[in-house]
């Protein structure tokens, strides 16, 4: 009886149409950034914030930016890698090239350089579609790849070819180089995360989000009520490919270190877009919901076997996990092919009616 918004009267538009309508998705929603922001820096190991959270965050920041533009404004993109590269290199530019510049301002200006690149390459969803515009982003793909790998200025000509994050400090702690540790780079992700997060769900509740969803509905009967199409569709590639930069930046300077080209490869556009296919196309919260599943179900596969008294060969072990996270995948696109955010949903509509669910 505890979920209920029986007698909680709205008595403006915006007040009904908040994010949070209901009280206790806020005070939970509150309590849970709180806690997400104290507990884990605490109590957490080096392996869990290392090797779990700081990954996930990250990654859940580049399912929102290929979500805004594939499951808002409905155009695929294979180009994912590509675009976190290069906020990952500009990063890396930006920060050994103005060594006074604030490490959240180096996020802030990788993202924009990568939303720059994205406008140039979403210039041609303006004349195509569907698995055409897919392979035209994956050309996009190889192509900043190998250009990254070609120009040795991109590394600041260093014979190894790898980029690494310089140590920076934010309010006097630091937060990236080998001294910085993974509590404090695990509260810059999750800060900038939160933030890029209600910054997508308010932009895609108001008259650009309702762009998108016009456009990928019905391109043409958008277009016929007003809705301009070279604008919306050039939009949604600039702040996707910004959220992107942004998570290749940190990708580098708060989760690897340091890292090559070969980290921003097709596999790593395939694997966003799992996320947002496993979470739920048109959802912020499913892209959270994606990267968790992504990020934690491999690690719960490594350590089954263990855990069961099995002792198998590596290899067989490494085979024996793709093959049951594959199923895994097929499994939850059949149950439910809106994503994880379609079931949370749907239990929280039944939780909502409880004792009486339908």
């Amino acid at each position: 009886m505890i979920y209920r918004e029986t007698g909680q009267f709205k008595s403006s538009y915006a007040s009904d149409q908040a994010i949070f309508p209901i009280v206790q998705d806020r005070v939970l929603v509150l309590l849970g950034i709180a806690a997400a922001f104290v507990v884990p820096p605490l109590l957490a190991n080096e392996y869990w914030l290392q090797a779990v959270l700081i990954p996930l965050l990250i990654y859940a920041l580049a399912a929102i930016g290929l979500n805004l533009l594939t499951g808002y404004a409905g155009q695929v993109s294979l180009g994912t890698g590509g675009f976190m590269a290069v906020g990952a290199y500009s990063a890396f530019k930006f920060a050994t090239s103005f060594p006074q510049l604030d490490i959240i301002l180096v996020f802030l200006l990788s993202g924009l350089m990568a939303a720059a690149v994205g406008l140039v390459f979403g210039v041609p969803s303006l004349r195509i579609k569907g698995f055409y515009l897919a392979v035209a982003t994956l050309a996009a793909q190889f192509f900043l790849v190998w250009l990254f790998n070609k120009v040795p200025w991109f590394v600041n000509y260093a014979a190894s070819g790898t980029i690494t994050a310089p140590p920076r400090s934010l309010l006097g702690v630091m937060v990236t180089g080998p001294e910085a540790s993974a509590g404090a780079r695990y509260v810059v992700a999750l800060g900038l995360v939160a933030v890029f997060a209600l910054v997508a769900k308010n932009l895609v509740r108001g008259r650009v989000g309702r762009s998108w969803m016009a456009i990928r509905d019905r391109d043409i009967a958008a277009e016929i009520i007003g809705v301009r199409p070279l604008r919306t569709k050039l939009l949604a590639f600039g702040i996707s490919s910004f959220y992107c930069g942004v998570a290749g930046a940190e990708f580098v300077f708060l989760y690897l270190g340091s890292a090559e080209t070969l980290a921003f490869d097709i596999n790593l556009s395939f694997l966003v877009l799992f996320m947002v296919i496993i979470g739920g196309l048109g959802s912020v919260l499913g892209s959270f919901l994606g990267a968790g599943f992504i990020v934690l179900v491999p690690i719960f596969l490594t350590n089954v076997p263990h855990l069961i008294g099995l002792s198998l060969p590596v290899a067989l072990q490494k085979q024996m996990e793709l093959m049951v996270f594959g199923a895994l995948i097929i499994f939850f696109l059949i149950v439910e092919p809106n994503g994880l955010a379609r079931l949370w949903q749907i239990t929280k509509e039944k939780l909502r009616l409880w004792p009486f669910p339908h």
